[in-house]
Formats: structure tokens, sequence, C-alpha cells
């Protein structure tokens, strides 16, 4: 049964499931989730706890051997499988399934892995620990989502936040949920139940926001100028290889002139994102680009960044940063009332 991490508290109230799967590169809500089990599991006297770690060399049949083994105090047990970024393999996947077969009574097993790929989320392994018990995603959220988690863990907290302050520490701590819920943390030792303002968030908070070059695109495709403008800061104070940025943004320009083009000789939006296998979570973000940038104006902004490609390599002079962020911001919709490349 999959369950967003959100959503576990509500599952152990119900019912201990016998297994629980917490995989995903999240670290916080991996964490949380982990010890979310583990505290549900001493509730119902869970006592004993035994811990196998996969490492390299490790032996498949000892998860059967502490499944098969006697409690030193005849107490229930949690047993816990941590996995990391580790796969199981052959010999991982046979014992994993021949312990969903027959699951040791008085006992929960834990298991703690990293992020799983599609290959592995369709395994069988996969699919008898899933049927059996409980997994939980932990992925990063995207950035319409972290207000929603902010305001949700304020609340529970007993913070008051003001709406402008909500959305000013979601932009300080974006894509980086450990620092959103450290600042909480502060926020509440510093100013307790009473409402908190954006100016005084700016007093207590600092800027820990954690982007990629794949933030940047996707703010360039949701027409976000103002994100786009914050990210590319943060990457440029960071060091951010440039020729990285250049291919995240020519890639999803090829992808959007190939699906222009598609759209222009007939083609329905759906059907020409369908045969470019876009995913259908990332759909939405190419309609509103498409929905922007005819075949023309992709075509041109390609030849921009043709143009950068040559300044990175220092066969022509520019300002690499600055060009960059002129394509995103054209990408994002934005008319600078430059010359544009032909």
């Amino acid at each position: 049964m999959k369950q967003r991490p959100d959503q576990l508290g509500a599952q152990l109230a119900r019912e201990l499931k016998p297994v629980y799967l917490i995989h995903g590169e999240e670290p916080l809500q991996a964490l949380e989730a982990a010890d979310a089990v583990r505290a549900a599991a001493r509730a119902q006297g869970y006592d004993e706890r035994e811990v196998l770690s996969v490492e390299t060399g490790f032996d498949w049949s000892s998860l059967a051997a502490a499944a098969g083994s006697l409690s030193l105090f005849g107490s229930r047990r949690l047993l816990e499988l941590r996995l990391g970024n580790s796969k199981p393999g052959d010999a991982g996947g046979r014992a994993l399934r021949a312990y969903c077969a027959r699951p040791p009574a008085e006992t929960v097993l834990l298991i703690e892995a990293g992020k799983l790929d599609a290959q592995q989320l369709r395994s069988a392994w996969y699919t008898a620990l899933d049927g059996l018990g409980v997994s939980v995603q932990c992925y990063p959220l995207e950035a319409r989502q972290l207000p929603e988690w902010l305001e949700r863990r304020a609340r529970a907290r007993g913070l008051q936040l003001t709406p402008e302050a909500l959305a000013l520490l979601a932009a300080r701590v974006e894509g980086n949920l450990l620092a959103g819920a450290q600042e909480l943390d502060k926020l509440w030792l510093l100013h307790g139940a009473t409402p908190i303002d954006a100016e005084s968030l700016l007093d207590a908070v600092g800027d820990s926001a954690r982007y990629s070059i794949y933030d940047f695109t996707d703010a360039a495709l949701e027409g976000d100028a103002a994100r786009v403008l914050r990210i590319a800061a943060v990457l440029q104070a960071e060091g951010e290889a440039t020729v990285l940025v250049l291919w995240a943004l020519a890639r999803e320009l090829r992808l959007l002139a190939q699906a222009a083009t598609d759209i222009g000789r007939g083609a329905p939006v759906d059907a020409a994102l369908g045969r470019l296998k876009v995913w259908e979570k990332r759909k939405p973000l190419l309609r509103r680009a498409l929905g922007r940038h005819d075949t023309v104006k992709l075509r041109r902004l390609l030849a921009q960044a043709a143009r950068i490609d040559r300044c990175i390599k220092g066969s022509e002079v520019g300002s690499v940063w600055d060009d960059l962020l002129e394509l995103a911001l054209r990408l994002a919709g934005c008319d600078l009332g430059l010359p544009r490349v032909v």
C-alpha cells in the first residue's frame, strides 16, 4: 500500500502493518517517517530491536536467520533493514520475497532505502513488500507544494505566520526541508504563539534555499521570471558549471521545438508530447511553455543557446551568466526589449 509521508501518521494510528518500506532521496521526510514507524511500534509493545545494514558482501541469508530466530525475551520485535543506496540484486530480491511469503509473527520489518529507480519499483520484491505492508515515497517537494508543507508544520508547532511571512519563508528555504523545519523551530523559540509577519521573519531566518539546474529550467518553463532570477543568483554564487546550465536549457528547448513542429503539422499537444515520451508530471510545464512559444520563437532561442555555447568554448565573447539568464527569461515569456539572435 503506497502512502505519502503526510499520510503515514493516520495509517499508523489505524493499524501496524508487518512491513514498512521508506524510500526516496528527501532526507528529512525519510528520517521522520522511519521515526514514526519506530514510535508506533514501541507504543504497541515492540520493545526489541535488531538492525541489519546492507553493505558490500552482505549475506542476505541473515535476513531469513533474523526472521526465524526467537526473541531473546519473548517480546515483539522491530527488525530494521538499512538498504541505503544499495540494490538488493537477485539474492536480495529472493530473500525479500521469501520474507513476505512467510512473515514472522510478532515482528515488524522496517526497510530504509534511497531513491528507487523505475525498474526497482516494478520488481517482484517491491511488489511483494508493497502488497504485504506500506511503502512510503519520500521525494523532494515541488516549489508549489512547499508553502502548504510549511504551513501545516507551522500550525502543528503552534506558530502563526502571516501569508507574506509564509511566502517569504518558502522562498528562503526552497529545496531544503531540513532548513525549513529548523527555521520553524527557531521561530517558535523566538516568538512562540505570537503572530509573525514578514519583517519579523526576515530578522530571524537565513537564506537556505537549495536549487539545481533542473529547478532553473522548470522555473523558465513555468513562466516564473522572479524564480528564474532567484535561482540564477544562487547557482552563480555556488559556482554551478555554465555548461551544465546551458545543457539543461538546450535540452528543453530542443524538446519544445520538436513538439511545436508536430503541433504545427496538426498534432494535438498531448499527442506531440506523448510521442516524445514526456512524463505525465512534466506535461503541464511544457504545455504552458508551448502556449508562449511557436516554432519560430523556439528556433530563435536555440540559436541563442548555440551562441552561448560558443561563448563558453571561447570562440565568441560574451557574459555567459548574463546570456544564460536572458535565455531563461525569454523562455519564461519575458520580452526584454533586446535584439534577438536570428
